[in-house]
Formats: structure tokens, C-alpha cells, sequence
């Protein structure tokens, strides 16, 4: 029986394709430069009309970066949907880490206030994804039995 949730929890499986079902709507859009052009116009003008400011007009270097991000979380976000593993669920959770950290870096740094929406989301799936696994950290739990 198990007594918490673990990563060996079924419930956790279920956390890790939920997070990959939020990746691939949210980023399927910067995939292409003309899917990007459209997201950035919308973003734009939603961050905008909230008086939250607005993104930089569109580069190629902007464009190449947005869709190389896009590509490689939609291919991430279509494993974790299709073969969830709990060690998925921990990389999830550090890749998170690290996107929260750029994240606020950049919104320390002047980007438009709309990314205080993403950020919140990247922390807090970042900490289901990742608080299951101190516990194996702390009691060596191997099958999931407690």
C-alpha cells in the first residue's frame, strides 16, 4: 500500500501527461515562423490590451530561437503523452526548474509582464513533478511501496 504520493504513484503518471498536454497546446504554436507569427501578434496584442506591454517586433533570430523551443517541447511534450515514466516526471521538473529561472531573469530584466502568467504555471508544475521524488530521495523507495 502506499502511503504518499510517489513517483510510483499512478496518480504521478497523470501529473506528468498533464504537464505535457499543457506544453504541447501552449508551444505548438512556436513551431513554425508562420504559427509563431500569429502567436506573437495574439500575445502581443493580449499583453497589450491588459496593459501588460507588448513583445518586440519580430526578428529572424527571435523566430529561429522561438521555433527551435517549440520544436524540441513539442517532441518532449508528445513523449510524455504517449509513454509516461516517472523519471520523465523528474526531468520535466528540472527542465521547469531552469525555464522559471530564465523566466524570471528576463522579467528582472524588463520583458513584457504578460510572462508572470507562464512563470507561475512553470513553477507549480514544476513542484508536483519534483516534491514526489524527495521522498525517494529520503527513504530510498525503489518499487513505490512504502
Amino acid at each position: 500500500m502506499i502511503r504518499s504520493f510517489t513517483p510510483y504513484h499512478p496518480g504521478y503518471l497523470r501529473v506528468v501527461r498533464a504537464s505535457a498536454w499543457y506544453d504541447l497546446v501552449v508551444t505548438a504554436g512556436f513551431t513554425t515562423p508562420w504559427t509563431y507569427a500569429l502567436v506573437h501578434r495574439a500575445l502581443s496584442a493580449l499583453s497589450g490590451t491588459l496593459g501588460l506591454g507588448t513583445l518586440p517586433a519580430l526578428d529572424p533570430m527571435q523566430t529561429l530561437y522561438a521555433n527551435l523551443m517549440g520544436s524540441v517541447v513539442v517532441v518532449w511534450a508528445l513523449l510524455r503523452i504517449v509513454r509516461p515514466l516517472p523519471v520523465h516526471g523528474l526531468a520535466d521538473g528540472v527542465a521547469r526548474t531552469l525555464f522559471a529561472a530564465w523566466q524570471a531573469y528576463a522579467l528582472g530584466h524588463g520583458a513584457f509582464r504578460l510572462l508572470w502568467l507562464f512563470l507561475v504555471v512553470e513553477v507549480a508544475l514544476g513542484v508536483v513533478q519534483l516534491v514526489p521524488w524527495s521522498r525517494v530521495r529520503r527513504t530510498g523507495l525503489t518499487g513505490g511501496v512504502a
